[in-house]
Formats: C-alpha cells, structure tokens, sequence
C-alpha cells in the first residue's frame, strides 16, 4: 500500500481572501484535515462550501498517541491536511510534532505556503528584512523569561515575536528597560479591518496601556555600543545592586546589563562580580 501525504496549509490570519486557490483545492481533495481548533476550521470549511469532511483535533494537548494514529492513517494510505487556527501551521504551533513524526516514519510531509504572520508584520514594520530572528512566545514568568529577554535584547539584528494583547504591555516594558531606544513596532490584528502598525522606541511603545487583537512584536537592528555614553558608573553600579537582590545568575544579569548600558559584557560581569563581593 502507498502511503499517504501530509500536507500542511496556510490559513488566512484574518481577511479570508488570502487563502490561496492550491489551498482551497487541497482542502477540498484531502481524506480528512487535522484542525487546532475543529469549530474554527468548520467555521472555514463552510465558508468555502467544503461539507463531510472528518475533522480531527490536533492542538498543545494532543498526547504522542494522538500523534501516532494520525500517523498510522497516513502510512495505510490517507491523505490529511494539517491546518492551525491562522496562518502557517508548525510555526509557534502544536502542528510541529505530527509534522516531526511524518518525517521520522518516513511519510511524504508537502507544504502549502500561504499566509504567515511572521512574515506579514516584518514588512509591515518597516525595519529591516535582511537579516532577522524569530523567537515565538517568550516563557511567561521566571528565569527562563528573564533569561529570554536578555538574549533578546543582545540580538543585534531583527528579531519578531508574537505575544498576548494583556500581555503586550510588560513586554514591552521589559524589552524597554534593558534597550530603551531600540526602534520597534507592534503589528496588531494584521489583514483585518483594524490592522495597525505601530511604530517607535521601546520606550515610546511601552507607554501605551492598551492592546487589542492578535500581536506581533518586531525588534528592529540594534548596536548596543550606542548606549555607553549614557549610562555612567553610578548608574550602573545601582542597577547591579538592583538585579543583584533578584537572586537571577550573575552571568545572565551581566548579559541583560550589558545590553542596557552598552559596555562589554566581560567588563559588566567583572564589575558585578566585585560589587557581589563588596556586599558580602
């Protein structure tokens, strides 16, 4: 018997004209079609006129033994499409384990590219395309976010992330307290009748209280060198003892201060590791 195929097909992130004429075809030619969400992908079948189509959910609480009988479909000879709630599955999504387990046993995984948010909010921003890092959501809370910040904040090319719109306003104040002027934007409800892009600093984005709708945060090029000139000794020396009360790792706090102030990171972690000792 043939195996089947997995293909993976970009939904709209909002205006459904954006569903490409392969993907509607695919949609409608595939045995069944494992959803994130099946009350959102039968909201779409719909709307396209797509009716008895089997519906599987696969989301973040979809066990391996879920994975496995989709998988075991696939090599007795279906043929399935894997599709999130928007945009391109696999990216920051639950689709990326049956996506792994395709390849793992050996089944033909064929991509229907279409609309990404990514991609969408990067040229939206207007800052630079060349080069840039996507991350997906950051950890919640803890050390792992902080630590997550930090990287982030050292990155010196684009970076683009997705938060939750109440969450949207202590990330950015993060992101702001270790690189105040780094130019950003947040795109929000993309391809929608209310997308906007909003553009500044760090500093500038932060002050505003508010989100609403789907986010996309976009970090533009940064040289932390830029900011040394304006952090001098005693600042720096205040914000160590700061951090140091944190209980965070000495490393990690050097790298974060030294995104902040702009100094080598050697320098800050020497200059730490002394005012550690000094409190002793």
């Amino acid at each position: 018997m043939t195996d089947g195929l997995l293909y993976i097909v970009a939904t709209p992130i909002g205006n459904l004209g954006d569903l490409t004429p392969r993907a509607i075809e695919t949609l409608k030619i595939v045995d069944r079609i494992a959803a994130e969400d099946t009350r959102r992908t039968r909201g779409l079948l719909t709307h396209l006129e797509i009716t008895g189509k089997p519906l599987d959910r696969l989301d973040a609480h979809s066990s391996p033994a879920d994975v496995e009988r989709m998988v075991e479909r696939l090599k007795n000879g279906e043929t399935i499409a894997l599709v999130t709630d928007a945009g391109t599955p696999s990216v920051s999504d639950p689709g990326e384990a049956l996506t792994r387990a395709c390849i793992v046993a050996g089944v033909r995984v064929v991509p229907v590219p279409g609309a990404s948010a990514v991609l969408v909010a990067l040229v939206g921003s207007g800052l630079a395309a060349d080069a840039f890092r996507f991350v997906g959501f950051l950890p919640r809370q803890g050390r792992e976010r902080r630590d997550a910040i930090t990287r982030i904040s050292g990155e010196r090319e684009t970076v683009i992330l997705f938060e939750a719109p109440n969450r949207t306003q202590a990330t950015l104040e993060e992101l702001a307290d270790a690189t105040p002027e780094r130019p950003a934007c947040v795109a929000r409800e993309l391809t929608k009748m209310h997308e906007e892009f909003v553009r500044g600093t760090l500093k500038e984005l932060a002050t505003r209280e508010e989100w609403i709708g789907e986010v996309v945060i976009v970090l533009g090029p940064h040289d932390p060198g830029e900011r040394e000139a304006t952090v001098d000794d005693h600042a720096l020396d205040t914000r160590i003892d700061v951090e140091l009360l944190t209980g965070g790792h000495a490393k990690a706090i050097a790298e974060r201060l030294a995104a902040w102030s702009g100094r080598p990171r050697r320098a800050v972690y020497e200059r730490l590791l002394a005012r550690k000792q000094m409190k002793k």
